[in-house]
């Protein structure tokens, strides 16, 4: 195993952030006076181990090109869904000549917040391992299983329609439970294959670490920092500024 590979950098910025309800994409939400892709670059900037990034963006994108950022960029045009996006990138590194080897470090321009000791961590991990490492942080809050109440429950006069019959069903065990984070580093070979086989399949995968959990290959877990949030509704914006504020 090549031990010391060269490190390549991926943001994916395709999406829409539907969930964030904004009329612009949210990578290109403010904070700071920044965008959130513009943190994201500058914060992976800050990592001795990264020198270009490559940007994953949408066909129809007409900002990215007009930001200035911390590192050299390369534009790649992702895809409809998050994988199909990085299986573009993946793609393009591998022409411009990377070895099968080395590995490949994907971050969610949504995350600007992510310290320079867990970038560095996670891909200090990644180096002794056959496919990769994430960045994910312990489950601290007590996790419900939510079920629908069945209708005999209710009277007749009930206010509440199908949809809102969303009750606790049971507790679940959060021992072993971790919340995803980004980066995420590969081997791109390894990547790359398997990103063949979840097109193949037409698989569902919902971060890169899921497309080897299909074929039961092991990714390692690193601690990251509660601070490493992820912008999905607007009342975030107001955390990471705060955290973002706080790290300067």
């Amino acid at each position: 195993m090549n031990t010391t590979p060269n490190i390549h950098t991926m943001i994916v910025a395709a999406g829409r952030g539907s969930r964030f309800g904004a009329v612009i994409a949210k990578q290109y939400t403010k904070i700071n006076e920044q965008t959130l892709l513009q943190h994201s670059v500058t914060r992976l900037a800050s990592s001795g181990y990264i020198n270009h990034c490559y940007l994953v963006i949408a066909a129809d994108d007409e900002v990215a090109s007009t930001l200035t950022f911390a590192l050299p960029i390369d534009y790649v045009i992702g895809g409809a869904e998050r994988w199909q996006s990085v299986r573009a990138g993946v793609s393009a590194i591998l022409e411009s000549g990377a070895n099968k080897s080395d590995l490949i470090l994907i971050h969610d321009a949504a995350r600007p917040a992510v310290p320079t000791e867990d970038i560095d961590s996670v891909i200090t991990a990644a180096m002794s391992e056959p496919y990769g490492a994430i960045l994910a942080a312990p489950v601290a809050d007590t996790l419900k299983l939510s079920a629908a109440l069945p209708k005999q429950h209710f009277d007749d006069s009930s206010e509440f329609s199908d949809s809102d019959n969303d009750y606790i069903k049971t507790t679940v065990n959060r021992q072993h439970m971790w919340q995803a984070q980004t980066p995420q580093v590969f081997r791109i070979g390894e990547l790359s294959r398997l990103l063949d086989y979840i097109n193949e399949h037409q698989l569902h995968i919902t971060d890169e670490a899921s497309a080897f959990e299909y074929l039961d290959l092991p990714i390692r877990l690193v601690s990251g920092s509660r601070q490493n949030i992820k912008l999905t509704f607007p009342d975030d914006a107001i955390v990471l500024a705060a955290i973002m504020t706080a790290q300067a």
